[in-house]
């Protein structure tokens, strides 16, 4: 079905199944966080105190494997699959995936423990990438004219579901629930996105609208070289957003002496409000003058995060993060979709695989980082599980700055990329 031929009404249902995708997988992400050090205590220090950290950075990144796995494939597949398929697994990959990882905890900890973490967090990752492999081109096609304004509406739903995610958890934690009741709470959103999913008729991708052949969409990858700048870019400014998202409650909790899923919640209600009016500021200073100026902001947000101690200035650096980050991913998908529409779901789906990519490495080395400085400043092993209060919690929270601190120059790397070609294309224009 063309774009042109749908109505109104369909159109907003479409556009609110993409929104309540958006928001699933927000709240998965908001549940990983939370889970987290939870994971950590009550399965792997039991089965390895060295290296517990690091297995948590290995099986979260593991989502983010599925995630691009799925981009790679999916994006390349969504023409031929179908976006109500691809949406539908997606669904069935946070329902089966999640009660995996809840008989995982419920068993007694052992190395199929962490399996079972790994393989279920890879299923809600690859339910995450069948998600952003369907929503995206559907969306581009449904809004061909609004791609920056209604791409960056869609993933406002992203920190939605972050919020309400990381509120629930907070009020699991003050009503003194097993932590596994964070799971359960994917399953109405999934169940809602399969009832919807299934009786909507879907548009095809701009790329078949405009009569390019599967072929040629590929071989763009070959005549279109600068895509290849455009997915580094993606690679950065992901690891810049998520990375430190999913690390908050590892790393915050302890920097800050304050939980830090409630300043991943507070930054996300900043995105969620701030993404509804990309559309008029990338109107005024260019969606890349948004980027540029995004790199600056999340630089100095992340760096400051790292190295404060009080609340309120937590709360500050936050903002400037929260600020600097929030456009990028949607605007560096409507950028790519402008220049390179021939590339169809193919290309906004690399730019996917690229991000889900960069945090399968960055979280694990923060992981690895955290596990380094907690050995070296106890001496060994050993002692370290034998410490236990003050003295324990100042060698974590040494660990806990040194692993955030890693990510807060990758935005800043960015600026000067983004310049550049904002100039490069004036200049080509003149």
């Amino acid at each position: 079905m063309h774009a042109e031929t749908l109505t109104a009404d369909h159109r907003r249902k479409l556009f609110f199944l993409g929104n309540l995708s958006i928001f699933m997988i927000g709240l998965g992400f908001a549940v990983r966080a939370n889970i987290a050090p939870d994971i950590q205590r009550d399965l792997f220090d039991v089965l390895d105190l060295s290296t517990s950290a690091a297995m948590v950075g290995e099986v979260l990144g593991a989502t983010f494997i599925g995630f691009a796995l799925t981009l790679l494939f999916g994006s390349a597949l969504v023409d031929r699959v179908g976006m109500k398929y691809m949406l539908l697994f997606s669904a069935a990959g946070y329902l089966v995936g999640s009660l995996v990882v809840l008989l995982a905890s419920l068993l007694p900890p052992s190395s199929l423990t962490y399996w079972m973490v790994f393989g279920g967090f890879l299923l809600t990752g690859l339910g995450w990438g069948a998600v952003e492999a369907a929503s995206n081109p559907m969306v581009a096609a449904v809004y061909p004219e609004e791609k920056t304004h209604r791409l960056n509406i869609l993933h406002a739903w992203w920190p939605g579901g972050i919020v309400v995610g990381g509120l629930l958890g907070v009020g699991f934690g003050v009503l003194d629930l097993p932590w596994q009741v964070n799971l359960l709470i994917l399953v109405l959103p999934a169940l809602w996105m399969i009832a919807l999913a299934w009786g909507l008729t879907f548009p095809i991708t701009e790329r078949v609208a405009r009569g390019v052949s599967y072929r040629d969409m590929f071989l763009e990858l070959f005549r279109s070289p600068g895509i290849f700048l455009w997915l580094l870019c993606m690679m950065l400014a992901a690891a810049a957003e998520l990375a430190p998202g999913q690390w908050v409650e590892m790393a915050l909790s302890r920097i800050v002496g304050m939980q830090g899923i409630l300043l991943l919640v507070y930054v996300s209600v900043l995105m969620f409000v701030m993404r509804h009016f990309a559309g008029p500021i990338a109107s005024r200073i260019s969606p890349l003058g948004l980027l540029a100026a995004g790199g600056v902001l999340a630089a100095l947000g992340l760096y400051g995060l790292s190295a404060t101690a009080s609340a309120p200035m937590a709360f500050l650096f936050a903002t400037l993060w929260g600020a600097g980050v929030c456009y990028m991913w949607p605007t560096l998908l409507a950028c790519v979709g402008d220049r390179y529409p021939r590339g169809g779901a193919l290309f906004l789906g690399l730019m996917g695989f690229a991000a889900g990519m960069s945090i399968q490495f960055v979280l694990p080395a923060m992981g690895a980082l955290f596990d380094q400085v907690k050995v070296e400043l106890a001496g060994s092993v050993e002692r370290l599980a034998l410490m236990e209060g003050p003295e324990l919690e100042v060698i974590l929270r040494a660990a806990s700055v040194e692993s955030f601190r890693m990510v807060a120059l990758l935005p800043a790397l960015l600026v000067p990329v983004f310049l550049g070609i904002a100039l490069h294309e004036r200049w080509r224009r003149r």
